[in-house]
């Protein structure tokens, strides 16, 4: 699974950020990878991101930004998916003027190769870029500049986190949530190491393709 959001310190999704409205969100899903993308927006400016989009719903995400009258400036990720194929190189066709986002630490291509402490401008409204390896060692999480909502990836899941050995069905938590119930975070570094390095995990089903696909932005034929 992709894409968790938590919030930060139990605050709203609706936290203002001092400046007026509240962040325009939208959470989508993606059934075949259980993938969660979020699009964020400023309601004044019209502009936008998209965080981890894919392929197989690039066509409804870009058909969500226009009949919200928004302009996609990033399609980011939050690392080198395996288990889905971004959508990020087909929306900069579908969306002219979108730019592909990406950690430079995760060797994939992208018109922008963010650094920790990056942060991605969309209108008032920013992402910070807080580099979170583990899963991958290109992993990034991307914290809302009010620090209401924290777009974790696979680095950090509800009561979980990513797999390590190669790269729960709620939707939002809060840091302070996993911190104390989270089974695996309230380890002692040595009990989390020895029972990552023991999860014996199957490999997801579209690796073979869906890395190769994503070191290269994702972009190929557009699906049917």
């Amino acid at each position: 699974m992709a894409g968790s959001v938590l919030k930060i310190a139990g605050r709203r999704l609706s936290q203002h950020t001092g400046s007026g409205a509240p962040v325009l969100l939208r959470q989508m899903f993606e059934p075949k990878s259980c993938t969660y993308t979020y699009l964020l927006g400023d309601r004044e400016s019209r502009e936008a991101v998209l965080i981890d989009p894919v392929l197989e719903t690039a066509q409804r995400d870009a058909q969500l930004v226009k009949e919200l009258g928004l302009r996609l400036l990033y399609a980011v990720n939050t690392h080198c998916h395996a288990d889905h194929i971004t959508g990020s190189g087909l929306l900069r066709s579908l969306l002219p003027g979108c730019q592909s986002v990406i950690s430079r630490l995760s060797g994939a291509q992208a018109d922008w190769h963010i650094e920790d402490g990056d942060s991605i401008q969309f209108g008032r409204f920013a992402l910070e870029t807080r580099a979170s390896p583990g899963h991958t060692p290109g992993c990034v999480t991307f914290v809302l500049n009010d620090h209401s909502m924290a777009f974790t990836g696979d680095a950090l899941l509800i009561r979980g986190c990513g797999r390590t050995d190669f790269q729960q069905g709620l939707t939002v938590s809060t840091v302070e949530e996993e911190r104390t119930l989270n089974p695996r975070l309230t380890l002692s570094c040595e009990e989390f190491v020895k029972v990552m390095d023991k999860l014996n995990l199957p490999k997801p089903q579209q690796i073979d393709f869906a890395v190769p696909a994503n070191m290269r932005c994702g972009i190929q034929t557009p699906p049917s």
